[in-house]
Formats: structure tokens, sequence, C-alpha cells
């Protein structure tokens, strides 16, 4: 068989580790891999009468070329935030586009080139890895015909049907690290520290990180805050710590009471604006209403940078065992999954049903904004 791997959305680590298990694996079984850079967009830009694309957009790959990949984050295929759904014509290679004026911003569904592309790729199944957007046109992909075997990816930890995805061990243990590093200088200084972590929908970064350091006070993207009765927790924090500091994370998707979501530029084609701002708004009027110094950090890419740690490294291979299992059995339109901390797998199209989120009963103090364990027994490692 020939399979192709493309890699899309934000880059997490244990990517490359995926990528160089399905390439030995395939090499074990006879197969050939091709993986398509720069994800949807490799596909998009892939034009089968220009030899030139090709190898701009493809390339093959064995076990010498994935060798070495698995020791660094990120993806050596490169990524993009593509949905050839929904492209708009500036966005279209020239050979896409019609003669003619054109509205520049309007959408146009490019999924037949996409099909023709992968079968002049002549490839009998493909491999995307990436987050709810990524694997929902994946499915798309799948409903026209086309063999896929879905890997689910995000930091954020929220494709619907797995307790988790690549990415989300190294993200947490990053955060961990900083915040426990950020009381060093909020402590000296006998501030508040407001850190910021990545999470649009899910606040399980937030929430876990915030757990897993002892963060006096979490804000998830799940529950609106009140800022008047955040900021006086985190008074009583400090004043309550032998050192005088009191440390808080929020995540970037959080809102205060009647405001909205903190976004900024244009819309990807998936729909979503850049997040962020809201922990150094949420760090200003607490310094404002309190009198007390704050420190704001905002984490950021640093979540999703670096090597990934031995947790993604397991799951990233695993889900690339169970992926060629899969192509082997010829069960076909599946995602792999992680269900009561078993490997199994589901259908495709269950990112399509929108972002997993945290279970706020179970696991957050929306009172008190604190991660709370309320029960622990039969719960998955990661708690939600």
């Amino acid at each position: 068989m020939r399979i192709g791997i493309l890699t899309g959305g934000g880059d997490v680590p244990g990517l490359n580790p995926c990528i160089k298990q399905v390439v030995y694996r395939a090499a074990e079984d006879g197969h050939e891999v091709v993986g398509i850079r720069r994800g949807w967009r490799g596909l998009l830009a892939y034009n089968p009468d220009d030899a030139a694309t090709h190898e701009q957009c493809v390339m093959p790959l064995n076990r010498t070329i994935v060798r070495t990949i698995d020791r660094t984050g990120g993806t050596f295929l490169h990524t993009s935030r593509t949905k050839p759904s929904r492209t708009k014509w500036k966005e279209a290679p020239d050979f896409l586009r019609p003669s003619g004026k054109l509205d520049e911003d309007e959408e146009h569904d490019f999924t037949d080139h996409v099909l023709k592309a992968l079968n002049h790729m002549q490839l009998d199944v493909l491999i995307p890895i990436g987050g709810e957007d990524t694997l929902g046109y994946g499915a798309r992909i799948y409903s026209e015909g086309f063999p896929v075997v879905s890997i689910p990816k995000t930091m954020d930890n929220d494709v619907p049907g797995t307790e988790y995805c690549i990415g989300f061990s190294t993200a947490i243990t990053r955060a961990v690290l900083f915040i426990n590093q950020m009381r060093s200088a909020v402590g000296s200084h006998e501030r508040i520290g407001v850190l910021e972590l990545f999470g649009r929908h899910s606040g399980a970064t937030s929430l876990v990180a915030g757990l897993l350091s002892g963060a006096d006070r979490v804000i998830i993207s799940e529950v609106p805050f009140d800022i008047k009765k955040l900021a006086a927790f985190l008074v009583q924090d400090r004043e309550e710590n032998p050192s005088n500091y009191a440390v808080m994370t929020i995540s970037e998707g959080a809102q205060q009471i009647g405001s909205d979501i903190i976004e900024e530029g244009e819309a990807d084609a998936f729909g979503h604006r850049k997040l962020g701002g809201v922990g150094k708004i949420t760090s200003d009027r607490i310094k404002a209403m309190t009198g007390v110094g704050t420190m704001f950090q905002q984490v950021g890419y640093l979540m999703r940078s670096g090597p990934p740690d031995a947790v993604d490294i397991m799951a990233a291979s695993n889900f690339a065992n169970v992926a060629m299992d899969l192509i082997k059995q010829k069960k076909l339109g599946r995602m792999v999954a992680l269900q009561e901390g078993k490997y199994t797998h589901i259908a495709a199209d269950a990112p399509a049903k929108g972002a997993r989120r945290v279970d706020v009963e179970a696991f957050y103090d929306k009172e008190n904004y604190r991660s709370k364990v309320k029960e622990a027994m039969g719960k998955p490692l990661f708690l939600y």
C-alpha cells in the first residue's frame, strides 16, 4: 500500500514520534509512506499537471529520513490552518483561480481538487494527525469516498471521543515548570502572578496545570469569572502566604462575567480568531482594584515547544501503531482513541461533534475558582 500522512493545525510535541512510528511500521509491513507537507495546504497547492509542485508538497518517507525526528518537538512535515472546503480565493494557488475578476474574500470549496490530488499521488489511505478542525475535514474526505484513519493531537486535549490527545502531557509539564519558576520573581517582589495559558474552548490546561502546580486560583474557559471576587481571593491568598505572594492561572479563552472572549485579527479557515489578552487585562484590573503589584506572563507557544515528554512519546507511538493496525485490518473511516486507559478506535467523524470540555462539576470549584478533584476513583489518568 501507499500511505499518505499529514499534520494540521497547531504544532505539539509528539507529532514527530508519531510520524516516525507510522513509517517504521509501514516498512515492516511492506508499505510505502509519503509525507504531505503543510497539512491540508499541501494538497491544495499540489498541481497534478505541474511536477514542480509535487516536490514542494510531498516527500517520500523512509526509516533513514525519520530516524532522529522523534527527538525534537513540532512537526518536520510543517503544518497550516487550512480548510480546503472554506478557502478564500485570495488564499488559493494561482492554478486554481479562474480567469476574470473575483471577490478575493469569497470562500470556495476545493474538496474536488483535494480528492484529485490524493488520487494523482496514488495513495491508498491517508492518515491526518490533528485536532477537531483538521480531523473534521478528514472525516469530510472519508465521506467523499477516500480511505482515512485519523490520529488526534491537541495540547488542549479537547477532541471528543478520546481521553488523550498527543501534546497534552508535555504542555502541562511545561506549564507547571513555568508556573513554579515564576514563583521566584513573584515571591521576591511580593506580588500577584497571573499566568495565561493556551486553551480556547477547553480550560483543561489551566485546570490541570493549576492543580499540579498548586496555584492559588484557577480560571478556565468554561466558567465566566467575577473580577472583583477573584481579586479579593488573591489578596487574601497573598496575605495568608508567609512569602506574601499569590499565583493564578487563566485560560486564554476565559471571559469575565458580562464580557466577550478577547480575540483579535482575521478569522482563519476554521472561523477562529487569535486569542490572547484576557490575562493582561485581568492582571491590570487586579492591580488597579487592590493596589497590589502584579506580574503577568503569557506562557503561549512555550507550552507547545521543545521535545515531547515520555508520555507523549508513548502515546504518539502507540496511536501510530493502532492506526497501522486499522489499516492492516482494513478498518477505515476510524479515529484512534484512548478510552478507559486503553487504546481503541471510534468513528472518524467524532471530532465534528465539537470540542470536549472540562467536567466542571467533577473537577472545578466554580465558587472559589480552584481546581478540585472531588472523586478520583474510576477517572482517567488526566482526570477528564
